[in-house]
Formats: structure tokens, sequence, C-alpha cells
């Protein structure tokens, strides 16, 4: 029932693009009101709008060509000869009433077989723009032309063979030189590389008298790892070769060289044994970008002469132009389009890593439709969520989270013509995370419930379950909030690029409000939180000047309390020394006891007088006992007479008072030493 049901979504997908080819509607929703409403019956859908919308013309046929048409469906060269505009005769009306007509055909007439008429089409146009080397070509021809006309135009402007000529690009592999361009089913504009690798690049005469030059030039390869989200820049000389560079960039991302893809290598650089002097690349900078093939199974090896040369066809948003044109026959279209529509799922089942499941969307997204798209975010739901919600009020970002479904006929058109345009992707890349999921599985749909049931709870999660596939793909655009994350908006895939960009913007809005409030308190609570720090800087410097104040009080008290001691040590000496010495004095003789008696007058620095008799025979010694026993030490002062001026404390010690002529009286005077 599955696969049934994917084949019915893909014919639809492919009946809504033929009816927009044909009929010119393209608004979306009101195409596919006008299938519904004809139970999407094209022809029917078709003969309903052409009376109004396109011109008719009359045309009466010959009874050879009637009868032509009556006995079978048109040949491939009438089917052609319709889609340029040429009259087809349609079925008689006995035909049409015994088998349904074919929708080549049926497109191109209506019921009434009384007045046949055809619609007027002209050949549609295509531009080609055609690289080579250093070379550029663009090139307007009919879909009625062959590949083969291609390449003797592009004989003429670039002088190379056919025959040695390689035509790459085509979304459906190598074609040959009879091929019909309309059978291709191209879209306007079509990008397309010429290789030769019968024919050895040559340098023009100019080039070769600067090749030695640009050897021993240094180049600044500014590369770009996708995965990683990280640029390297390196200097190579340009005796490099690109085997060389490939080597290093393997060494520093870990990506095998036969598994790196890369972008940015100029089309003459298709030997990875040339240096980068020859290579074609910019000077002195050049910008490249390199990431991991995304499976072996499902990433066609590239051939040896282009495999690192990846040009990619440019729709201009425009994917319904590439529907095939009516009188092409319908089993072969439809055939073509189940063949090389779906490669491969967006999105494995049941991936055990959610890096791994993106780098596989992204991968696949880029292969179906080139690799102009959004940067989606490779990681986990919760980590997108990190990245866009919890940073800084003025880093944070909107979340949009797009779900796929390969099931909805709306996805091809809502991917090529709105995820993939300019203006949304350049939108996207500047204001949004951009996270993206595949539904098409159902495990991968639970998983998907799961994960917006933790971080954005059950609403946003019944809101998901309640689109049906037809209503896919959806574009989520989350805003986080101090208490919670709030879905802003859901965007369905049946919508205009300006209607999108619109409520893009309009969600923009809501958020930008949001973010100057957040800015705001934020600026507010740093403020607050630098006063805080301020103040507590200036606390801690005042407590630590008080620490460095009472340290130092401590210490002074601290040499006072030593000083003291030693003060009242050193007086306590003295005291005891003077003691001693007091008691060490011979008594004072009498007056009258009949001996030499010199009589002694001592006049301090304070102004005092000390009064003693002392026997003549006595020692200076003990004069100068006396003095120090009433405080003035013999190594503090010394002892002087009046007149004549003589310092005592220089006579011997030993020698008596009457030999020092201090008999038997005689005023003496303390004075300090110097």
């Amino acid at each position: 029932m599955a696969s049934e049901s994917g084949d019915s979504n893909m014919d639809r997908e492919m009946i809504l693009a033929d009816f927009q080819a044909c009929t010119g509607i393209d608004n979306i929703a009101e195409a596919i009101t006008l299938l519904e409403l004809n139970n999407w019956d094209l022809v029917a859908a078709i003969n309903g709008v052409i009376p109004q919308e396109n011109g008719i013309l009359q045309s009466n046929f010959s009874s050879e060509a009637s009868q032509a048409s009556m006995y079978g469906p048109p040949s491939q060269s009438e089917a052609a000869d319709a889609a340029a505009g040429v009259a087809v005769p349609p079925p008689s009306s006995s035909s049409s009433s015994s088998s349904p007509p074919s929708s080549s055909t049926s497109a191109f007439c209506p019921v009434n077989s009384s007045s046949r008429h055809i619609v007027e089409r002209q050949s549609r146009m295509l531009n080609f723009r055609v690289e080579y080397r250093q070379r550029s070509v663009e090139l307007v021809l009919e879909e009625g032309s062959t590949v083969g006309e291609i390449k003797q135009i592009l004989e003429t402007e670039l002088g190379v063979p056919v025959s040695k000529m390689q035509l790459k690009g085509w979304k459906s592999g190598d074609v040959s030189d009879s091929t019909v361009l309309r059978s291709l089913h191209l879209p306007k504009n079509i990008s397309l590389y010429v290789l030769t690798p019968d024919i050895a690049p040559t340098a023009s005469t100019s080039k070769n008298s600067a090749l030695p030059e640009s050897l021993n030039q240094n180049f600044l390869l500014v590369i770009s790892h996708r995965e990683a989200q990280r640029d390297y820049n390196l200097n190579f000389p340009g005796t490099r070769t690109i085997q060389e560079v490939k080597r290093n960039i393997s060494d520093l991302t870990n990506i095998p060289v036969r598994h790196q893809q890369w972008e940015g290598w100029p089309a003459s650089a298709s030997d990875d044994s040339m240096t980068l002097a020859v290579s074609g690349i910019s000077y002195p900078c050049h910008h490249l970008s390199v990431c991991r093939r995304s499976s072996p199974a499902n990433a066609q090896e590239p051939t040896e002469e282009c495999a690192d040369v990846h040009m990619i066809s440019d729709s201009e948003g425009d994917d319904f132009e590439d529907a095939s044109e009516f009188g092409v026959d319908d089993s072969e279209m439809f055939g073509m389009g189940a063949s090389t529509c779906r490669k491969s799922p967006m999105m494995p089942e049941n991936s055990e890593n959610e890096a791994d499941a993106l780098l596989h969307f992204t991968a696949e997204f880029s292969s179906r439709y080139g690799e102009t798209h959004p940067m989606f975010f490779i990681g986990s739901l919760e980590a997108a969520s990190q990245e866009a919600f919890y940073g800084k009020a003025r880093d944070r970002k909107l979340l949009a989270i797009y779900l796929h479904n390969d099931d909805s006929v709306l996805s091809n058109v809502f991917c090529s013509q709105m995820m993939c345009a300019d203006s949304i992707v350049s939108y996207l890349s500047q204001n949004f995370i951009t996270w993206a999921w595949d539904v098409t599985k159902e495990a991968n749909k639970a998983r998907l419930l799961t994960m917006c049931t933790r971080h954005f709870g059950s609403v946003v999660t019944q809101t998901i379950r309640t689109y049906k596939t037809d209503q896919f793909p959806l574009l989520l655009i989350v805003m986080g909030k101090r208490t919670s994350n709030e879905v802003l908006n859901v965007i369905q895939g049946n919508t205009t690029v300006d209607e999108l960009m619109m409520r893009l913007m309009g969600a923009m809005e809501i958020f930008t409000a949001q973010q100057q409030e957040d800015i705001k308190d934020e600026d507010e609570r740093e403020a607050r939180e630098t006063v805080k720090r301020e103040q507590d800087e200036a606390y801690r410097l005042s407590l630590e000047a008080d620490r460095k104040k009472r340290e130092v009080q401590e210490r002074e008290e601290a040499e006072q309390v030593r000083l003291e001691r030693m003060r009242k040590e050193q007086e306590e000496e003295k005291e005891a020394i003077r003691l001693s010495l007091e008691q060490a004095l011979p008594p004072e003789p009498e007056e009258e006891s009949g001996e030499q008696i010199s009589k002694l007058r001592i006049r301090t620095p304070s102004g005092e007088f000390l009064e003693r008799r002392f026997l003549g025979s006595c020692k200076l010694q003990v004069l100068f006992d006396f003095v120090a026993s009433k405080g003035y030490p013999f190594d503090e002062f010394k002892l002087l007479t009046t007149f004549p001026r003589r310092n005592i404390t220089q006579l011997d010690p030993g020698s008596t008072l009457l030999e020092a002529k201090l008999f038997p009286q005689e005023t003496l005077f303390l004075e300090a030493k110097e």
C-alpha cells in the first residue's frame, strides 16, 4: 500500500507540473484546486481552463490526417509537431467514445469533435551556459534542437572537434548526439561544461612567459569544511599539486581523498597532478569548499577527467518549466519521472546518530535541488535549540524547522522554488538556525514527535500530527522565550516565494521586538552585576586595606611592646647595677675621723647637686661607682672639674683622690657623652 501511495503521489506531482506548464498558472494552490475539481484528470482540467486563458485556433484537416488519428495514437514525430505548435488532428468522436484519449493528444483538443480546436504554442527557448577551461559560451536554442547541434555550435566557438568533445552536466547522465532537448525535460536555464580528455591543456604565450613567476608565487587557499563549519587558511607554493593539497586536507579533516567532494576548482583543473600555478585558480586568494560524499551507495564516483568539476544546473526557481510539453507520450514522460526524481530517501530510517542523518539529508537535498539551499544545522534538535536560543541576547536567532515528506505532491515544488530561492536562502542564513528532518518514514516521524514533545511540549506535537501528507512540507518558526519555546508560525507547502518571505519577515518582526526587550533586560542585568562586582571589589579592597592597616598597627604595637620590654629590662639591669654599686660603696667617713677627707660636690645635668665625703686615699673608681649608683653610669656620662677644666673620667680609675688633686674639696659636674 505504501508503494501504491508513493506512485500515486509521483503521478500527481507530474500531472501538476504538466498542468502548470500547459496553462501557465504559477499559483500552486490554484492549480491544485483546479485539478481536484476535475478529480486529477489532466485533460478535463486543461479543457476547463484553456477556453478562458488561452487563444483557440480552428483548423480543418484533411480526411487522411483525420483517419490516421482514428486508427492509433499519434507517433513521436506528430507529438513533437504538436508541442512545436503544428496542427495535429484529434481523434474522431467514435474513437473518443470507445476509448479514453491519451493525455498527449487530448491536451490539445476539446471534446467537441465538430469544431476541432487546438492550442497554439510557440517552441520553448532554452538558455545554455557552457564552460570550457577558462572560457564561457552562452547559447540560446529551441527545445526541438538536438545535443549534436549544440556540439556543432561549440566546435565553431571553441575550436574543439565534435569527435573529441564530451558535453557534461546533464541531469539524466550522458546523452547521445541525436537526443532531442525536449525529451530531456530541461529547465529554462542550463549550465554545462565541456571535457576534452584527448586534448592536453595548452596555455597562451603570455601564460607560458608568466609560468616561472607563477611557480614562485604563494597561493592562499581558503578552504571551507562544510560539515565542521570551519574555514582553513592555507598557503601553498605554486609548485604544489592539487593531489598534495587534497592529501593535506585529508590530514586536517580526516576525509580520505577518494571520499572528498570539492567545489570551487576551475574547470581547467581537471587533473590532480596539475600544479596550482597552472590550475587556473585565482591569485593571491582562492576559495574552495570540501565535504564528505554522502554515501558510496548513493553517490556515483565521478570519472577521472571530471573528478573535481561540479557543475550544477540553475533552474532559477522554476522547476515546472522542465516538465514535458504536450505531445510527448504520457508513459514515456512518467517513466522518466519515476526513474530520475527519487534516487534515494532524504534520510535513512532508524539512523542512530542525528548528525549523520542530517548529513545524509543535506547531501541528498543538494543532489536533488542543487547547492543553493539553506545551510542546515548538523546536529540534534536540542543542539540547534541551544545554538538559537541560549546565547547572548544579541546573538540569538529564530529556529526554522523544515519537515520534508517525499510522499507529498508539494515537496518538489516547495524545495526547488521556495527553499532554493536566493532571497529565501539569504534571509534564512542571516536570521535563522535552520534544522531539517524527513518524516516520509513512520519511524523518523515518530522520532521527530518524541523530540518535539521533549523540547516544545505536546501542543506542537499534536499540531504536527493534524497535518496530512498533502499539506507537507512544513516550515515551523520557533522562538525561544524565558520560560518556554513558542512556535510563532507553521508554513505549509502550498505557498509562494513572496508569501513565504512575508511570513518569515513577520516572524522576524515579532522576534526582533522580543529580542530588544531581552537585550534591554540583559543590559540592565549586566549593569547590575557590574555594579555589584564593583561594590564587591571595592569591599574586598577595603577589607584588604583594613587588614593591612591592622597588620601594620599590630606590628607597631608588637614593636612598642618589644621596645618597652627591652627598655624595662635595661632599666631593671641598670637598677640592678646601681644597687650593686651602691651596696659595694665604702661607708661615708665622719668629719672628725682624723683622716684625710675629701668633700666633693657634684652637679647633675638636671641642676641637682650630689654631696659626699670620701677618704683622700679612695680610688677614683669609688667616685665613679658613687656617681653610677645615682643613675649616671660611667659609659654614658663624663665627670669634669670646673677650673681648670679636666675630664676626670679619662684618669686612671686606680689613682686616688689625692693624686687626682680632688682634696680637700672640689666641685664637679656631670655631662653626657656625645
